[in-house]
This record gives structure tokens, C-alpha cells and sequence, in this order.
């Protein structure tokens, strides 16, 4: 069956009634008639049109419904179909779902097809526009003849009607097709080119079109020209069977529902009036008073919810009824009347619309050139890129249009163009020429900031003269790509701490303008040599600082104490305790105000206590360093320790030590009186020892490494013990030579 376009939602008239009372979703559509009350996207088309046609009327429907939502309504439950015959890209290739024929011939159409056919944008052309003309009947625009134009091609033009009755008696009516269609819109208030259109898409162009044969077994003398109430089914004459049951009995109307339509449908005239009267009261009459609003049910004037009292499912049947239309008007000479259009708008809709599935993205790349048209005359612009898309509108030498896409077609091709009033349409490639910019006269190059952070980016503006010429002419350079480097839209990175030149140049060198660039490396962290730690009065302790990174311009720290009774620091970091008690050592960046601290608590030396440490130890603060690697047991360490207290040595995982085991990095001298309450505690550094075992090997050449790579970070003393080099930065590679020159007994590191 061809150009099948079924009612999916209503079969008779009375459950319409009903329905209208059983509104549960409400959108608030809004009507304004006047080209500037539609949105800017619209506007350049219909003023167009405007142009051609001073009569035309457009009227702004604003549906008050979001697009996205109203594109998820309409791509579902075989609202939208297409014919199997079209590409992939016209088809919904979902699993399961992919060429199923819904009906016989037809399939779920893809999403993109759901968002060009329902975009309006996509048809403000002088033949598309017809689906969003009102169909109402109007004795001013009407006329029987035009009405025949609209029959053209087909076998219902300017023919007699002769029909079959139950008995198959031969009747000849004196009357044309033509003429019932007229009657039938006066009597019903339905435009009489909207019926003939409707006629010619659901059984042109044969009168021998099975809905109107009135031979089909046990239908036989009935007829429906529009194909009212024929849903979809697997049945051999499925469809057709079931619009004929409505011809025949309204499919259980009420007696008063089936007056109204003049059911039954037992010759062409009753059938196609009482259809114009379902209608016209069904869509028409009701809001639906285009063939866009019948095919999409968007406009909630009858007060219901929305997207399913849709006359159609072919998606593509509003743009193939407007062409017949707007051929009936032509042939007519009534494109110049006094025509009404009413568009729908949504909101949110998208600043691209999308275009027809057959336009292939990959047929373009974008462009931004500006091109006349070497022509003499006039050069049409098209929807689509082939002559066989209508016209939009035309131009000449004098317009400057942009090119936005070049066309990469194979054979021949076409470009996508934007003209100056916004319009956007296609051209042959053939005919176009780029607009020669003038030369560069002057070249100025500014920044907001001349200073940007290492690692950040930043744009250079750029200002030539002429506005108009050629800034593709233009090359960037850096003086020092080490420092910075500039792409050639004056985009700069900034590498590292240093000072550069960009120069921004025509290729031909004769014209220029530079800039200094400064790139500067702030402090990202701040680490102190210790955290916390324990110290007696009247003793000094030093601490370091650690500022990175390594190439910050700034490293300068101000030192602090949060009790200068208890604790003073100097500016290089040596802290002296004043008086028992606790606070802190504050150590801030000058620049970023980045900061660390080492909680300190003192204590007082008891003088019952004896405390001595062989000046062999360097004993700083609670740190104990400066350890013979070649007697580190605990035994030789108690040695060296003259002391009334008892002597425990804990390893830094608190495990308790025996006098044959080494001493390592984090080890723990612990004091206690007889009780067994702590009164001093010392942590020992051994240099070189990173991992705690008391021993110098390649386990700690592995863990510098891992800490370099920051694979696994070492904190605490242990970050101090890998600091070799002793100049208070982080373990470096410089420090892992030092350990392997231990190693190999060429240098013995010193403790």
C-alpha cells in the first residue's frame, strides 16, 4: 500500500469526547502573529517569504513544551515511521527494532529523522511551508478549480464519480470527485485542498485503491477515502479491513456520533464528507489545524494531554502534503492571497537544527571564508546540497555570504553558506569565489597579564590593520621555547621561570609587533625538617626547610614561634628553649603564604638525673646522630650513654631491641626512672639508612628511587636520613650517587 498514513489513536468520535475530559498534562500554548515575535532563528527565513509573498500571515505558536522532551515523546511506540525502502539513516537501527515492519513496508524511523521532520526551521521554504497552513475552509482563497489542481495527476482529476453498491450495481453519480470534495468543505468547515490533499496521500492515484473499490469481501460497498480508523494490523488487508469497518459501523459509535459522520459510508460522497466532518472535528477544529499539528500533536488548544491524537505515522507525510499544496496554489495563481501559517516554537530548542539524514556529515569540514558568487545574475541557495531541494532564496556578485562548511562531496559538490541577514542554505561549490583580504598594515599584540604562572596558559590579543585582512598571514614565535611557547592563535604555555620574547609576524616579515612575556614559578608546597619534637631549656635545635619547587622564584620563608616565652626561632631556623611548656614553630613563604609548623615541647633537665652522651653522638634537640655504621648494635650504642635511668631501644616499629640487634633510622632510645614512666625519648638518624634496617644497601638506593619517582613517598626521619647531601632539600639523584659510592666502598657516607 502506498503512502499509507493511518490514525493510530482515535476510532470513533464519542471516545474523543470522552478523552477531552480526562486532561492530565497541560502545556499553556501561546499565539503571536507578526514575523519579530518569532525567535531569531526563524526570522531571516520568514522575512523571505514575506518578501515574495506581502499576504502571508505567520502566526508564533509557542507550545510552552521543551524540545528534548517532545523529541522523547514522538521517537516511541511507532509513532514515527518511514518506508523500509529509505537508508539507515532515515531508519531506527536499534536491536530488535531494525527494518520490523510496523505495517507493510514501513519501520521505526530514527531519531534524526523524528528531529528534522519536527524542527519547523527546517521547512520555511516557499513549498514545505504549506504544512504549517491553517485548514480551515476560506470562501476568499477557496475555489472548486483549485481544488482540481490538486487532483492533477492523479485519476480522481476532472473525473465523473461512478461507485458499486452492496448488490455490485454500477452507480454513475452526476458529480465529479471535485465537486463532492467543495461541498464537503463547506458543509464541514475543512479547507478543500487540505481534503483532496488528504484523499490524494491516503489512496492516490488510483480510484481502484481498495479503502474505495467497494469490493472488498464482506465490506463490500463501502468506502473510506481517508483511511479513518484503518490501524495497522498483520491481517492480509489488515489496515484497510479495519477503516472499513468504520465505514461501516463507526466501530461501536453511539447512533448520534454516527449522524454526525453520515455513517454508514455506503457511497464516495457520504464517505468523503462525514470523513471531512471527523475531520475537521477530530483535528481541525480543534487546534490541529495544520498538517504539521495533525502529524505531531503539540498544541494544547482542546485541552489534552498531548503526542498521541495524531492523524498519521508516516513522519515525512506533512512535507510530501505540502508540496502537493503549494503545486495546487501555484498552478492556481494563488500563492499572492491573503494565506495564514501558523509554526509552532518550542523551548530550548537547539542553535543547530538537524538537517535532513540524507545529508552526510563527512560530504563536509567546517570553514569560516567569506565568498561572493562569481556569477553574473543571480545564484540560487538551497535547503539541501542538490537542485532537487527547494530554493530559499537567491544571490548576486554584491552579497557577502560565509562559508561554514566546504563541500567534500565526490563528484559534484556543494557549500554550506551563512548569508548576512543569517540565513543559512547551500550552493554549488562551482560558483563561488573567496573574497581576497586586503594586506596587513599594522600588527599590535597586548595581554591582560605580561607575568603568567609556570604550567598555565594565556592569550595574546591580537589587533591588526585593516580589521579585515588576513590574520591567517600571521606567524608566532618565541624567543626561548624552553621558558614559553605560542601557538599560531597567539596561545601561550608557560614551560618554566624565565623571561621571553613572543613576536607575532607576517610571513613575508615586513610587518611585526612583539611582547615580553615573564613566567613565573610560585611555591606549590613547604615542608619542615621535623614535625615535632622534644627539647630541654636552655638547649638549641636547628630545623630546615624544604620549598618546592626547586625553580620557585620566591623561596624566601619567614620563621615564627606561637610563644616566644617558651621557644624563640631565628631567621635561619635554630630554635632555642626558654622555659618548660608547648608551642609551635611556624615556617611561611613570602610569596604564597604557604606554610608548615613543628609542635615543640620542653622540658626541664632534672638534677637528680645523670644524662651524658660520649661526644662521639651528636645529640640535637631528641635527635641522636652521627653513629659509627661499623658498632651501631644496641650494646655499643649503651655504651656510649652514661645514665641513672634504664635504657630501652625500641626499632621504628616499636618492636623492643636485644643488645645484638643494629640500630637504624627511626630507632627509639627510650629513659625511664624506676617506675618504668618514660622521662626522655630520642629518635636515632642514621644517613643513608631510608628504610630503618641499620644497614646502607641497594634497599635504599630502591627506596630513594621510588621516592624521586613519587611512587612511594618517605616522611619523617626517614626523609631527613635520605637527605645525604645534608643541604636540607629533598632526596635527589644527587643522593642516590652518594649512597651507591657507599656501597661500592669509594666513599663512605658521613654520619
Amino acid at each position: 500500500m502506498r503512502k499509507k498514513t493511518f490514525i493510530k489513536c482515535i476510532v470513533f468520535f464519542c471516545t474523543f469526547i470522552i478523552l477531552m475530559m480526562l486532561k492530565n498534562t497541560s502545556y499553556a500554548s501561546v499565539k503571536k502573529e507578526g514575523i519579530e515575535n518569532f525567535p531569531e532563528s526563524y526570522r531571516p527565513y520568514l522575512y523571505e517569504l514575506k518578501k515574495k509573498h506581502p499576504n502571508w500571515v505567520f502566526t508564533a505558536l509557542y507550545t510552552g513544551i521543551d524540545w528534548n522532551y517532545a523529541i522523547s515523546q514522538e521517537y516511541r511506540n511507532d509513532k514515527n515511521l518511514v518506508p523500509k525502502s529509505y537508508s539507515d539513516n532515515w531508519k531506527c537501527t536499534d536491536n530488535g527494532i531494525y527494518d520490523v515492519e510496523i505495517d507493510a513496508g514501513w519501520v521505526n524511523a530514527s531519531k534524526s529523522a523524528v528531529e528534522y521532520t519536527m524542527d519547523p526551521r527546517n521547512f520555511l521554504n516557499e513549498i514545505r511551508m504549506f504544512q504549517f497552513e491553517k485548514l480551515t475552509y476560506d470562501a476568499n482563497t477557496n475555489t472548486k478549480d483549485g481544488v482540481e489542481k490538486v487532483l492533477y495527476g492523479t485519476e480522481f482529476y476532472d473525473r465523473q464519480v461512478t461507485y458499486r453498491t452492496a448488490s455490485g450495481t454500477i452507480i454513475n453519480m452526476n458529480a465529479k470527485y471535485s465537486d463532492l470534495i467543495w461541498n464537503s468543505a463547506i458543509y464541514s468547515g475543512v479547507s478543500p485542498y487540505h481534503l483532496a490533499s488528504r484523499i490524494r496521500q491516503e489512496v492516490g492515484p488510483f480510484i481502484t485503491h481498495n479503502s474505495i473499490s467497494g469490493t472488498v469481501a464482506g465490506f463490500e460497498g463501502y468506502y473510506n477515502f481517508y483511511n479513518i480508523g484503518a490501524t495497522s494490523s498483520a491481517e492480509p488487508l489488515g489496515a484497510i479491513k479495519n477503516g472499513l469497518q468504520f465505514a461501516k459501523d463507526g466501530k461501536g459509535a453511539s447512533e448520534e456520533t454516527k449522524r454526525n459522520l453520515l455513517i454508514p459510508w455506503t457511497d464516495p460522497e457520504r464517505a468523503i464528507k462525514g470523513g471531512a466532518v471527523f475531520i475537521g472535528s477530530s483535528y481541525i477544529l480543534i487546534g490541529q489545524n495544520t498538517l504539521y499539528l495533525q502529524k505531531f500533536d503539540v498544541n494544547d488548544d482542546r485541552g489534552n494531554d498531548l503526542f498521541w491524537h495524531q492523524y498519521m505515522t508516516n513522519c515525512l507525510a506533512p512535507y510530501s502534503e505540502s508540496s502537493s499544496i503549494y503545486k495546487a496554489y501555484s498552478s492556481n495563481g494563488m500563492l499572492d492571497s491573503s494565506i495564514g501559517f501558523v509554526i509552532p516554537v518550542f523551548e530550548n530548542m537547539p542553535n543547530n537544527w538537524t538537517e535532513s539524514p540524507n545529508i552526510i556529515a563527512s560530504d563536509f569540514k567546517a570553514d569560516n571564508t567569506k565568498v561572493f558568487a562569481d556569477i553574473t545574475g543571480s545564484l540560487n541557495v538551497r535547503v539541501g546540497p542538490s537542485t532537487s531541494y527547494e530554493i530559499l532564496t537567491t544571490v548576486t556578485r554584491d552579497d557577502v555570504l560565509t562559508r561554514i562548511k566546504i563541500g567534500v562531496q565526490n563528484g559534484e559538490r556543494w557549500d554550506k553558506v551563512q548569508l548576512e541577514n543569517g540565513m543559512v542554505g547551500y550552493v554549488f561549490q562551482s560558483y563561488l569565489k573567496e573574497i581576497q583580504k586586503p594586506s596587513i598594515a599594522s600588527i599590535k599584540l597586548s595581554i591582560d597579564n605580561n607575568i603568567i604562572n609556570k604550567g598555565s596558559t594565556a592569550n595574546i590579543q591580537l589587533t591588526v590593520e585593516p580589521q579585515d585582512a588576513n590574520k591567517d598571514e600571521i606567524v608566532f614565535t618565541s624567543s626561548n621555547e624552553d621558558v614559553l611557547t605560542v601557538d599560531n592563535n597567539g596561545i601561550i604555555t608557560a614551560i618554566s621561570s624565565g623571561t621571553a620574547t613572543v613576536t607575532a609576524k607576517t610571513k613575508d616579515g615586513n610587518v611585526s609587533d612583539s611582547i615580553e612575556i615573564t613566567v613565573y614559578t610560585p611555591v606549590s608546597s613547604v615542608t619542615i625538617s621535623k614535625e615535632q619534637m622534644t627539647m630541654f631549656v636552655g638547649k638549641t635545635a636547628q630545623l630546615t626547610v624544604n620549598v618546592l619547587p626547586e625553580d620557585a622564584n620566591d623561596k624566601t620563608v619567614k620563621w615564627s614561634s606561637t610563644n616566644n616565652e617558651i621557644i624563640t626561632v631565628a631567621e635561619d631556623g635554630t630554635v632555642t628553649a626558654l622555659k618548660p611548656g608547648t608551642a609551635d614553630v611556624i615556617v611561611k613563604t613570602v610569596d604564597e603564604n604557604i606554610q608548615a609548623k613543628c609542635a615543640i615541647t620542653v622540658k626541664d633537665i632534672d638534677t637528680n638525673i645523670t644524662l651524658e652522651f660520649d661526644e662521639k653522638l651528636r645529640v640535637e634537640a631528641d635527635e641522636i646522630s652521627n653513629i659509627d655504621i661499623d658498632k651501631s648494635t644496641v650494646a655499643d650504642i649503651k655504651q656510649l650513654i652514661n645514665t641513672n635511668l634504664n635504657i630501652e631501644i625500641y626499632n621504628s616499629k616499636d618492636a623492643l631491641l636485644k643488645d645484638t640487634d643494629l640500630i637504624g633510622t627511626g630507632s627509639k632510645l627510650l629513659l625511664k626512672d624506676e617506675t618504668g614512666k618514660e622521662v626522655y625519648s630520642f629518635t636515632f638518624i642514621i644517613y643513608g639508612d631510608v628504610n630503618g634496617d641499620g644497614l646502607i644497601n641497594s634497599l635504599d638506593v630502591l627506596v630513594i628511587q621510588k621516592h624521586i619517582l613519587e611512587t612511594k613517598l618517605i616522611t619523617g626521619v626517614f626523609l631527613k636520613a635520605g637527605n645525604i647531601s645534608k643541604n636540607g632539600r629533598l632526596p635527589s639523584s644527587l643522593d642516590v650517587l652518594k649512597l651507591q659510592k657507599h656501597i661500592l666502598e669509594i666513599k663512605i657516607i658521613e654520619q
